[in-house]
């Protein structure tokens, strides 16, 4: 199934591809245990929700075996930016600035992500 243009993950299949993201593949127990570490979540939920995910085309799916085998059909990164794309037009008006400020005055960011986000300064200074 072709990925589509716009991706529109719910929160809970949010959560399931961060699973999968972060494993790279997995089958829908491998989900299901790693969802089960945090929150109460039936298995049969999981199954069902990761089904409509492979119909949306948010995960691919082998059927090469008895189990099936679940990988993303996205990137983490390009459901990033079209979520952030999203988050940023409706909710701060189309502003970055204001996406930055907000997320930098409501959180402590560390040394390090400070420096990471001046070196990400300085190379856009660079290039306007």
């Amino acid at each position: 199934m072709s990925v589509q243009k716009s991706i529109k993950p719910t929160e809970s299949e949010l959560e399931i591809l961060q699973v999968i993201w972060e494993k790279g593949s997995a089958s829908v127990r491998d989900v299901h245990e790693a969802l089960s570490a945090t929150k109460d979540v039936g298995y049969t939920t999981t199954l069902k929700l990761m089904q409509i995910m492979h119909e949306k085309g948010l995960v691919k799916r082998d059927n090469t075996f008895k189990t099936h085998i679940y990988q993303p059909a996205v990137t983490r990164e390009k459901a990033q930016k079209q979520l952030l794309g999203k988050m940023i037009n409706g909710l701060f008006g189309g502003s970055s600035t204001q996406l930055v400020i907000q997320a930098l005055g409501s959180h402590k960011a560390s040394k390090e992500e400070l420096d990471q986000i001046q070196q990400l300064l300085d190379d856009l200074k660079k290039e306007a």
